[in-house]
Formats: C-alpha cells, structure tokens, sequence
C-alpha cells in the first residue's frame, strides 16, 4: 500500500509496529536472507511503507528493532532458566535444546547481529554487546563454573564453548543452499530441527561432560 506520510500513530492500523517487525522477520526467514525490500514488506504486511520511517525512522532502524526483538527474549529465556533450581548439566541440555529452537525460527538472526554490529558506529556496536551479548556471555561463565565444581563439566573456556554451541545451532538453518545441492532438500521440517536438536545436545555434551 503506499500514500501519504503517516503523521501520527492515529494514522497507523492497531498492532502496525509489531506487524511489519513479524511481517520483516518472515520475509528473511523464508528467503534465507538478512535484508528485506519495503515494497514487499508493504505488500506482504498490507500497510503503508511509510510506517517504516514512522516507526523505525528507516530500513536500518527497523533491523535493529528487530535485532532487539529478537535478542531481547533469548535474555529473558536465558535468564530465566539460569533461575531454575536445575543441576547444571540438565540446564546445558535444555539451553542447547532452546537455541536450536531458537535458529529454527529465526535462522536469520546470528547474521543480522553480525551485520548490525559490523555496519554500526561505535555507540550502536557497545549497545547491542552490552544488552544481548554480554549477559550471555555471564550466563555461560556462571554456568560451566557451577558445572565444573560440581565435577560434571570438563574445566574448559566459557567464551570459546560460547562460539561452539551458537555456531552449530546456528550454521544448520542458515545453509539451506547447501542442503538444497547436497542433500536435495531446502525444507527446514520440524521432523529436521527435532533430529538436529538431539544430535547438537549429543555432540556438544560430549565435549564438555567429565568422562564416566
């Protein structure tokens, strides 16, 4: 839809903002891409493309408000499960469980936190490591710290472990190419994140848990 400048949320459907966030994010999802075009996102979402600048001020603004969408309920999970009354090792699976979830959903995401952080000014880059990456960064600390004395973990690096488990839940659906010339499929079926799920906690508890 296109037409005038919006110029006041009045002008703006109910649910618009959180509509073209979904709308974006479906775009990127099922294109395996981190852009989106504005004429599809207005053809898609139904709404007028100048509720971008409206809402986001311009393309950029409403990546990284999708970035911060995004990131902002991993932290809410991740901090909730570090809540939990669990032993270290059950809460390693079900966050390795959760991020492959995660990647199934919005397989986009490590990339546009990537890129976001690679195209921002140096404000904008120290803002989204201190709201999103820093805490995760905690939370795996404290979590192979408490599994390493209780004998459980291996005393490995919680940074590198950090880089270990998002790469391999993230690589999986962010190459759909090569599932589609290798493996004659691009399909990311439930039947798939299921298996890749068990696999990564498999492979990765293998790596850090005390051998019996």
């Amino acid at each position: 839809m296109t037409g005038a400048k919006p110029d006041s949320s009045n002008d703006a459907p109910p649910g618009a903002r959180e509509l073209l966030l979904e709308t974006a994010s479906t775009i990127m999802r099922e294109g395996d891409i981190v852009d989106i075009s504005l004429s599809e996102l207005s053809l898609r979402s139904g709404l007028n493309s100048a509720l971008v600048k409206y809402y986001f001020g311009n393309k950029a603004g409403l990546l990284r408000a999708l970035l911060d969408r995004d990131m902002a309920d991993i932290v809410k999970s991740v901090d909730a499960l570090m809540a939990k009354d669990m032993d270290p090792e059950a809460r390693l699976r079900r966050h390795i469980g959760a991020m492959v979830d995660c990647y199934f959903n919005t397989p986009y995401l490590n990339r546009l936190l990537m890129r976001l952080v690679r195209e921002s000014d140096e404000e904008e880059a120290k803002r989204i490591a201190d709201s999103y990456l820093m805490p995760l960064h905690m939370a795996y600390n404290r979590l192979i710290k408490d599994g390493v004395k209780q004998g459980v973990f291996r005393n490995i690096n919680p940074q590198l472990f950090y880089f270990t488990a998002t790469g391999a839940a993230d690589r999986f659906f962010s190459a759909r190419l090569v599932l589609k010339h290798c493996f004659d499929t691009d399909t990311l079926t439930e039947e798939l994140r299921d298996a890749y799920r068990a696999h990564c906690i498999d492979f990765i508890m293998a790596g850090i848990l005390v051998p019996k």
